[in-house]
């Protein structure tokens, strides 16, 4: 059958005989028997010692096909090392031209599934495969399937398509999964988004396996460092900025020099993984950073590029927002205006950078963005009265009554705090840190002032999921003020259904959040709730997912109606029961 010419495909052009040849034989000759036997003495294994064992085999009840599949498996297994050997030892031109000649004599068996993995072995060592037999794999599903890694690279560096569609599916995969962290059903203060290290985050399937499709070539690495480039422009995603950061490090993490030596990001990568593991930008850490940027040389700004997608990693953002507000507490503590600390300064020139990856990549004008003066002699100073305010009122809380000064807390903010949400986005990203920072302190009353301002941000940013995310989490923390009609309309009312209409991913964090809390809400408000929330015709199936949840939850709690019923006999005086005193 087909199947059969398959296994033995390309013995003939090496001179040996095959199923067709004894079928042939057999047509055409007077004494088939003796036909058989002389075909097997001249193909089967030559050894004279062999001879009398064969027959002393057969009285056993051995089959020959067993047995010379039993001797083939011996002798590919011995012939399998010897080619990983011979690529290993003598001058590097003798190895490699005995394993062009092997590979010259074997690959017209190829397609034999016995000898495949022979001839696999000896391209898989071969640093450069001849380009005819690449071809040959290339056109052939099943053998470019079946191959090594190490030629597939040499396949994909020159066919940046086939490699695409390789790749593809692993990118796709990875923005899903950061997309399935950031919705996730466990809402936790705890284990939020930026929880895993950068090490563990490594280890991640498709950063493994991208790592290994890459190797040690530089074609290849540039080539994913292009695709990423381009989703990140077509998509605005900045997940693809993390997987950048996350694929250089995993090739650091390797000390994969031929590399790491040629991205000019390398040394600053390394520096902010260092920070972002701590989330934190220690002193020593910033002017290494501050290096790298001053050392920026003409003619090579396009490195900034490079630089600001690295910047523009959340993970990278989070650890600078989260630093800025460290840094504005303690300013507040020295009573330093932000103009003067240069720490604060390197921070916000590293935000801008980050977040103006996109306009840069897009525009490919490389330089650094222009910070606005306003930011740091206005906007930061703000907060820095803020923070100045929840320690008033804390302290005036603890005086004696007598000499309480029924200090309110100032519950309106200024319009330029507002006005800056919207128009700055430096400003809007850390007033946001600013917010999840009270909120994680459970400063209701701070929370619940500047909440207005958040209804309406620059491109919409406390729409965002990781915004929404973090906030989730924290509001954890404030879970027994849900139980106040007032606070659950300041943050339903006033912020959430302000954009559910208009924003899925909005409906899906106020599901997931009451998912967690439904427990906690004053019920009246939940009801409301329930009936804002409910599915439209055009939400998608998350949503209606959630919703079914958070229903079937919602029904769980409701007393039955033999409950309902029972309850007047209630309002008659009870007997009393005397307490059983302890013997």
């Amino acid at each position: 059958g087909p199947g059969q010419a398959a296994m033995y495909a390309g013995l003939q052009e090496l001179g040996v005989a095959n199923g067709e040849d004894l079928k042939e034989t057999l047509t055409n000759c007077t004494e088939p028997l003796k036909a058989i036997e002389q075909f097997q003495t001249e193909n089967g294994v030559l050894l004279p010692s062999l001879q009398s064992a064969l027959p002393f085999l057969d009285l056993h009840g051995t089959p020959r096909l067993e047995f010379h599949q039993s001797v083939f498996d011996e002798l590919r297994e011995k012939l399998l090392e010897r080619v990983s050997a011979i690529a290993l030892e003598g001058k590097v031109e003798e190895r490699y031209k005995k394993l062009e000649d092997l590979l010259e004599k074997s690959f017209s068996l190829v397609k034999m599934p016995s000898i495949q993995p022979v001839v696999m072995c000896v391209m898989k060592h071969l640093p450069k495969v001849p380009e005819k037999k690449l071809k040959l794999v290339m056109a052939d599903k099943d053998l470019y399937k079946a191959c090594a890694v190490e030629v597939k690279r040499q396949i994909w560096q020159d066919n940046q398509a086939l490699f695409g569609d390789e790749v593809s599916p692993l990118l796709k995969q990875y923005i899903l999964e950061k997309e399935n962290i950031l919705f996730s059903n466990d809402i936790s203060v705890l284990h939020n988004f930026f929880s895993p290290s950068p090490k563990t985050r490594r280890q991640g399937e498709v950063v493994q396996k991208l790592t290994q499709m890459i190797g040690k070539n530089v074609k290849l690495y540039d080539m994913v460092l292009q695709f990423l480039r381009t989703l990140f422009l077509r998509t605005r995603n900045v997940h693809y900025c993390t997987l950048r950061a996350e694929l250089l490090m995993s090739l650091h993490d390797l000390e994969i020099s031929e590399i790491c030596n040629v991205d000019p990001c390398h040394k600053f990568t390394w520096c902010l993984d260092a920070c972002i593991r701590e989330k934190f930008v220690d002193n020593k850490r910033a002017r290494e950073l501050q290096g790298f940027l001053d050392g920026v040389k003409k003619g090579q700004e396009q490195v900034l590029g490079d630089l600001s997608m690295i910047l523009c990693d959340p993970f990278a953002i989070n650890t600078l927002a989260l630093s800025t507000i460290r840094h504005l507490q303690d300013l507040v503590g020295q009573d330093t205006l932000p103009r003067e600390s240069p720490d604060l300064l390197l921070l916000l020139r590293m935000l801008s950078l980050g977040q103006g990856a996109w306009d840069m990549i897009d525009s490919q004008v490389f330089k650094e963005p222009k910070m606005e003066a306003e930011l740091i002699t206005k906007f930061l100073p703000m907060l820095m009265s803020f923070v100045v305010d929840d320690y008033t009122f804390n302290v005036d809380q603890k005086l004696p009554s007598e000499e309480k000064g029924q200090v309110p807390y100032p519950s309106t903010i200024p319009e330029a705090f507002t006005r800056f949400l919207q128009e700055n986005r430096i400003a809007c990203e850390i007033g946001l840190y600013y917010i999840l920072h009270i909120t994680k302190q459970r400063n209701k009353n701070a929370f619940l002032r500047l909440l207005p301002a958040l209804v309406e941000t620059f491109s919409d940013l406390a729409f965002s999921d990781i915004f929404l995310h973090l906030l989730t989490g924290n509001l954890t923390l404030l879970g027994d003020e849900f139980a106040l009609e007032e606070f659950c309309t300041s943050l339903f009312d006033g912020f959430f259904l302000t954009a559910c209409s208009r924003k899925e991913n909005v409906h899906r964090h106020v599901l997931r959040l009451l998912l967690h809390l439904h427990h906690k809400v004053a019920p009246a408000k939940l009801d409301s709730l329930q009936k804002a929330l409910e599915p439209t015709k055009q939400s998608g199936e998350a949503v209606k997912e959630l919703y079914n949840q958070l229903t079937e939850k919602l029904e769980l709690r409701k007393p039955s109606p033999a409950e309902v019923t029972e309850t007047p006999s209630m309002e008659l005086p009870l007997p009393t029961v005397p307490t059983p005193t302890s013997r």
